[in-house]
């Protein structure tokens, strides 16, 4: 029976990658620093997860989802309580946060938002590649990529050799699947894709490495391989987490409730990267995404609405010092943007544009000019990371 590629494509590949396989490619580069970015989709409230202490207003606004415990880091913000890990790093100057910051959006479409966020432009689902992929191009870092979910984020669309972890909950491809896949990558054209599949053929039936069975979807497991794979000498310098379920519209909760669910998956990817990361987490800067905020007075059904500025939250031993940056315009009637959210006074991409800069040794007007269009952003690099 004669396969045709076409046909091959609509059917055993994409068996494989509903099954929750992908075919990796691993970067053959050194190692030097890594970069984590952590997606936070629903719109992270970047004032539960981190709240004004020293502004009266707040409490006036959320008299239900105040929290009555709270982790202390300086005299104006104080950090929720499932963000312990961030508070002990804090103290070893290994934590910090952007208060006031988000993307230029204010469309309030988790949708649009989204998309936004990833591909770094203006105009929803006009850019067909993400910030990232862009900038791990311009420093040729193809194959460096790894994403911990399912599809490829378009985060890191951009370069072409990136790959997935993200672990079938079903069975191996059998014998004869593996077979028609290597028969047909077999021409010289297609010599990488038949690599790829010896590189299926060849994992165990089992991966007992994270408690047997194919391995486990939860973050912290996620963090602990990323982490196996990122201190290899030829392993990924990029990794990108998601975190989902921040539209809180109903019983946000303070110290306890969904938004602190969320928190808490936060704290314990960067837990889990700390501890198996280990000396390599000294090289590695962790960042924060989300599309929005919440809006800042709580709701009758004791959430949150979508909102506009949010914060950042960072982690790592590249970060300058432990600090919240921010511009902080006030939580006035009049401070807030349509009356309603905490203003954005940072532009989220100047931080990321920062970031890759300091990550992947490249100047900050190359970042500017060839990811983000030559956009009129600040250069933070100095004021937030090591860059010597």
């Amino acid at each position: 029976m004669k396969i045709s590629r076409r046909n091959f494509l609509k059917g055993s590949l994409t068996t494989l990658f509903v099954a929750g396989f992908n075919l990796p490619i691993y970067a053959s580069n050194n190692i030097k620093k890594n970069l984590v970015v952590i997606s936070l989709r629903g719109g992270m409230d970047g004032l539960c997860a981190l709240p004004a202490k020293s502004d009266k207003n707040f409490e006036k606004l959320r008299p239900d989802l105040i929290l009555d415990k709270n982790l202390e880091i300086n005299s104006d913000f104080v950090l929720h309580p499932s963000l312990s890990t961030f508070h002990e790093l804090w103290k070893e100057g290994k934590s910090s946060f952007v208060h006031a910051t988000s993307i230029p959006y204010t469309g309030r479409s988790h949708f649009d938002g989204q998309n936004l966020m990833e591909s770094g432009g203006k105009v929803p689902y006009q850019v067909k590649t993400g910030w990232l992929g862009r900038g791990m191009k311009i420093a040729k870092l193809d194959g460096d990529g790894l994403a911990l979910a399912l599809p490829m984020p378009l985060l890191l669309r951009g370069v072409p050799k990136n790959d997935n972890y993200f672990p079938a909950q079903g069975k191996l491809p059998d014998k004869e699947i593996l077979e028609i896949l290597s028969q047909v990558y077999s021409n010289k054209s297609e010599a990488e894709l038949k690599s790829l599949v010896d590189i299926v053929k060849s994992r165990p039936k089992v991966d007992t490495s994270y408690g047997g069975g194919y391995g486990s979807r939860d973050n912290t497991s996620l963090a602990r391989k990323a982490a196996g794979m990122m201190i290899k000498p030829n392993g990924p310098r990029v990794a990108v987490f998601e975190v989902h379920d921040f539209d809180t519209h109903s019983a946000q909760g303070g110290v306890d409730g969904t938004h602190s669910d969320c928190l808490n998956e936060i704290d314990d990817i960067v837990r889990a990267l700390k501890k198996y990361l280990a000396k390599d987490f000294d090289n590695t800067l962790i960042v924060t995404l989300t599309e929005f905020g919440r809006m800042i007075k709580q709701n009758s059904g004791l959430g949150t609405e979508h909102g506009y500025g949010s914060a950042v939250l960072m982690a790592g031993g590249l970060l300058k010092k432990s600090q919240v940056y921010t511009d902080w315009p006030g939580l006035k009637k009049k401070e807030l943007f349509e009356k309603r959210d905490l203003n954005s006074t940072i532009d989220a991409r100047s931080i990321y544009a920062s970031a890759m800069s300091t990550v992947f040794d490249l100047d900050f007007k190359l970042v500017k000019d060839k990811v983000f269009w030559g956009e009129n952003l600040q250069n933070l690099s100095d004021k937030l990371f090591k860059t010597g």
